[in-house]
């Protein structure tokens, strides 16, 4: 079993920045891709950023450049570094990794976490 910790959201006016961090503990499981997801009342949970375990990225459109996504494989985690929100930024954010255990791999999704961005 593997659980995830989410740290970091909060409210921040348009402009501002955030900084997501989630933590993987368990064990016997190695981490494949991580990624992050948020949803926005009333919305579909859409994907934000993902890094794989080699240390490519993929964001979506409405962050690129704004965004960074990065992990440590040494301390199984994820950030997001967020600069520059935007309102339509506000949702909740989810840290999503898959994983492999033996034969079997498996997501797992963080509690998420509240980030607000006043106009």
């Amino acid at each position: 079993q593997v659980q995830l910790v989410e740290s970091g959201g909060g409210l921040v006016q348009a402009g501002g920045s955030l900084r997501l961090s989630c933590a993987a503990s368990g064990s016997r499981f190695s981490i494949n891709a991580m990624a992050w997801y948020r949803q926005a009342p009333g919305a579909q949970r859409e994907l934000v950023a993902r890094v794989t375990s080699r240390g490519s990225t993929d964001y979506a459109d409405s962050v690129k450049g704004r965004f960074t996504i990065s992990r440590d494989n040494a301390k199984n985690t994820v950030s997001l570094q967020m600069n520059s929100l935007e309102p339509e930024d506000t949702a909740v954010y989810y840290c999503n990794i898959n994983t492999t255990s033996g034969w079997s791999r498996r997501d797992y999704w963080g509690q998420g976490t509240q980030v607000t961005v006043s106009s």
